[in-house]
């Protein structure tokens, strides 16, 4: 059984409704952006900027953070913000995955966990045209910004992957799972990974 499942997505591809769905179903904690909202809660930082600054970072310095083993932020005061930001996202992650029954979306989560042996790791896409139909039916993003929208969040989402791990974001090699949530849909893919739950 896992009892840790984590979602990385291509924006607009429907991951984040099926990991909100997926841990609805399962009867497991959802972690998203409220990981961002407790992490800027814990450095007294207000959340429009940290949520500004969450990507923003050095690719060497989070690759070595992220092998670094928990420890909270002592002796890291010194450290910008980034940096800081990152390593109490990590200790949150790591918490939520030793609590377990939970799923978490976004940040590296797979990566940080590779070595848990309870952990799924997912990566939900879809082909290019029904992003483009999500992002505006679901996300609210106007005809004319559709197009930038996809290319500038999946840079963000790739160029942060990639740093912390010095791994390419969408190599099917870090994951167990593969969905294609346009063609398969968001049903099924959900279904799929009630059923992947199981072991």
């Amino acid at each position: 059984m896992y009892n840790v499942i984590t979602i990385e997505r291509r924006y607009a591809s429907g991951g984040n409704e099926i990991g909100r769905r997926l841990a609805k179903e399962l009867g497991y904690k959802l972690y998203d952006r409220n990981i961002l909202v407790e992490a800027a809660k814990e450095l007294d930082v207000p959340y429009v900027k940290v949520e500004g600054i969450e990507e923003s970072s050095s690719g060497g310095v989070l690759l070595n953070l992220s092998k670094t083993p928990l420890g909270g932020l002592s002796g890291n005061k010194n450290l910008p913000l980034a940096e800081q930001l990152f390593l109490v996202e990590k200790r949150i992650i790591e918490e939520a995955a030793r609590e377990g029954n939970c799923v978490i979306v976004g940040r590296a989560s797979g990566y940080i966990l590779r070595q848990m042996e309870n952990s799924l790791r997912v990566f939900i896409y879809a082909d290019h045209e029904k992003r483009i139909q999500r992002a505006i039916e679901r996300e609210g993003i106007q005809n004319s910004e559709a197009e930038n929208a996809l290319k500038r969040n999946d840079k963000r989402r790739s160029g942060f992957y990639n740093s912390v791990t010095g791994q390419e974001w969408s190599d099917p090699k870090g994951y167990e799972l593969y969905l294609n949530a346009g063609k398969l849909g968001i049903d099924l893919c959900v279904r799929l990974l009630m059923e992947a739950a199981k072991g």
